[in-house]
């Protein structure tokens, strides 16, 4: 629920900005205190005074009263928020605030807040599909901006497709889980976490690598510890911030994952190995740099060690192990394999090839499979995935 919680709400020039007036009021049913900022557009598709006997308070457009020289303060906004809730947005809007672009109340006030900030974009569907769009809300979130997906359906424009604004009550449910006091139901469990890539060395200068970002590990080690548990997070080479609560242990190379990995283990009461572990090394590691030569070039390699075997093979009774599969065929029946020959509980698959999973993005599509079938998850952020994959795997094992 929301009780007391201060939701800020922004409303853009849409016109699902009639759906605002039934977001407000269930926002103030969950028991939330409900203040409401519009840009000047706004106005043109639902009435201030609609939202302010919705909300029980004056409604922001302009910095200050023409009438009488009152200033409202877009710091004092983003200070009382304790979520910034922006629905519908625009395409205009949400350009603005990928930019920095800061000509009206609700985008100063955006600039100002330090408190979660989520938005619900609303367009229509090639709006929504261009590139443009796509690259702002790409931007957007690796500020940490929270996005709720629009959804598929007949537009304002008579086409049909996605780009209309998310109902209501799936913006306050998203609110709600995002304000949400974890609770502490792993206190005193010890986790270790695997994140991003190793790095194969050639020479000083060249290696062997792969496009692993981490962010799905540091999700799952951020998620971990937001709910009590002692986590090590051994990550290879990675530009993320370390998640609040976790230790962190920097490591380059397979075999220095290995041993990290393995050591903390021993003492932990589950694994999730996320990251991507390079299957081979170079057999020989050249001390200078190789030059280059005519003809074609053949360089040795090793076989690595097999972490999520190792745990698997090593295990002690009651400790859980859950591992990643990444894929480009045969998604499911790979990670079927993989997850009997590893002797592990759970693995988190996702195919390459479909949108929104690959490399580096900040959403996931995943398939969980364990010994009782395949779940198959939605798109979602990878923190929601990470939410989502421990409260599975901590349910089977009993945590």
């Amino acid at each position: 629920m929301l009780k007391d919680k201060h939701i800020l709400l922004g409303i853009t020039g849409s016109i699902a900005a009639y759906k605002a007036a039934v977001l407000c009021r269930l926002l103030k049913t969950a028991g939330a205190d409900v203040r409401v900022v519009m840009t000047p557009l706004a106005k043109q598709f639902i009435t201030p005074l609609t939202m302010a006997t919705l909300s029980k308070n004056p409604i922001l457009v302009d910095f200050f009263d023409p009438e009488n020289g009152a200033w409202n303060s877009h710091v004092a906004l983003g200070e009382w928020a304790d979520c910034y809730l922006i629905a519908p947005a625009t395409a205009n809007t949400l350009a603005k605030m990928a930019h920095g672009v800061a000509d009206n109340l609700l985008l100063t006030t955006y600039l100002s807040s330090r408190a979660p900030v989520v938005v619900a974009p609303a367009m229509d569907l090639d709006m929504y599909a261009h590139a443009a769009t796509q690259a702002n809300l790409d931007m957007l979130r690796r500020t940490g901006v929270q996005v709720v997906e629009p959804g598929d359906g007949e537009l304002a424009s008579g086409l049909s497709g996605k780009g209309r604004m998310a109902e209501p009550a799936e913006i306050v449910a998203f609110a709600e889980r995002l304000l949400a006091e974890k609770k502490k139901t792993l206190c005193g469990k010890r986790f270790v976490v695997t994140a991003g890539a190793t790095i194969e060395a050639i020479d000083p200068v060249r290696y062997i690598s792969n496009h692993s970002s981490g962010k799905m590990g540091y999700a799952i080690a951020g998620e971990l510890a937001a709910r009590g548990a002692e986590v090590t997070l051994v990550t290879g080479r990675t530009a993320l911030p370390t998640p609040a609560g976790v230790t962190r242990c920097d490591v380059l190379s397979a075999e220095e994952m290995y041993r990290a990995a393995t050591a903390a283990f021993d003492r932990a009461d589950g694994a999730v190995m996320c990251a991507a572990v390079a299957d081979y090394t170079p057999a020989q590691y050249s001390g200078d740099k190789m030059k280059k030569k005519d003809g074609e070039l053949s360089i040795p390699l090793s076989r690595t060690h097999d972490i999520l075997s190792y745990l698997g093979e090593h295990r002690r009774p009651g400790q859980f192990i859950c591992g990643f599969s990444m894929e480009t065929r045969d998604m499911v029946e790979n990670s079927r394999a993989k997850l009997e020959k590893k002797k592990v509980d759970m693995i988190c698959a996702n195919n390459l090839k479909v949108a929104g999973a690959g490399f580096g993005v900040d959403t996931n599509v995943l398939t969980l499979i364990t010994a009782d079938g395949a779940e198959e998850l939605p798109l979602m952020s990878k923190e929601e995935a990470a939410g989502t994959i421990l409260d599975r795997a901590l349910a089977m094992a009993g945590c």
